[in-house]
C-alpha cells in the first residue's frame, strides 16, 4: 500500500512524464529520507542526481528529455538547440545527447552527464514553449542556436522547410530564417 509521500508526489509526477527532483519533492512536504525508503521499496528509482522516477509510470521515448530537463535542479533546464529539432522531427539530426539550455547563472560542482550537452544562455520568455510537458525553446529559437552552432546548412534547411511544411513555423517566421540563416 502506497504511502502518503508517494501519493503526494503522484500529482507532480504525473505532469512531468513520471519524474521529479529531490527539491520538487521537499515543497510537496517530503522528505530526502522518505525518497530513499520509496527507492528502497520499489515504488521511486533514482535516474541521477536528483531526478527521481516514479516506477509505475510507463517508460517513455520521452523520458529522457524530462529528465534532462530536472537535472539541473532548482533551475529547471530548457531541452533547446539540435534536440528540439529531432522532437519536432524537422530535421535528419541524431543527437548523441540531449541538449539544454540554462541561465549563465548557473552552477554546479556536479559533473554533467555526458548524456546531456549544457548551453549557458539566458531565454526570454519569448523563446521558451512546451512539447508534451517539457520545457523547450521555440522551434525558430532551435534553428537559431543550431545555425549558431554550426549544424550544417542542409540540416537548418530541412529543419526550416519541414517545420513550415508541417505548419509549426509560419510563412514569415519561416522566410525570416531563411534569409537570415541561409544567405550565401
Amino acid at each position: 500500500m502506497p504511502g502518503s509521500s508517494y501519493r503526494s508526489l503522484q500529482d507532480l509526477a504525473a505532469d512531468q512524464h513520471g519524474y521529479f527532483t529531490t527539491a520538487q519533492a521537499r515543497d510537496w512536504g517530503v522528505s530526502t529520507m522518505a525518497l530513499v525508503m520509496m527507492a528502497r521499496r520499489n515504488s521511486a528509482e533514482r535516474v541521477s542526481h536528483g531526478v527521481y522516477r516514479l516506477v509505475h509510470y510507463p517508460s517513455s521515448p520521452l523520458g529522457s528529455y524530462m529528465e534532462a530537463a530536472l537535472w539541473p535542479g532548482r533551475v529547471r533546464g530548457v531541452v533547446s538547440h539540435e534536440s528540439v529539432l529531432a522532437l519536432h522531427e524537422v530535421s535528419d539530426v541524431s543527437p548523441a545527447a540531449v541538449h539544454i539550455t540554462v541561465p549563465r547563472r548557473f552552477r554546479t560542482h556536479r559533473r554533467v552527464p555526458g548524456r546531456l550537452v549544457l548551453h549557458r544562455t539566458d531565454l526570454d520568455a519569448a523563446d521558451l514553449d512546451t512539447f508534451e510537458g517539457i520545457p523547450v525553446t521555440t522551434l525558430e529559437r532551435a534553428i537559431r542556436d543550431c545555425s549558431a552552432a554550426h549544424l550544417g546548412p542542409e540540416l537548418v534547411r530541412q529543419a526550416i522547410d519541414e517545420a513550415r511544411r508541417k505548419g509549426l513555423l509560419a510563412e514569415p517566421a519561416a522566410g525570416r530564417l531563411s534569409a537570415e540563416l541561409l544567405a550565401e
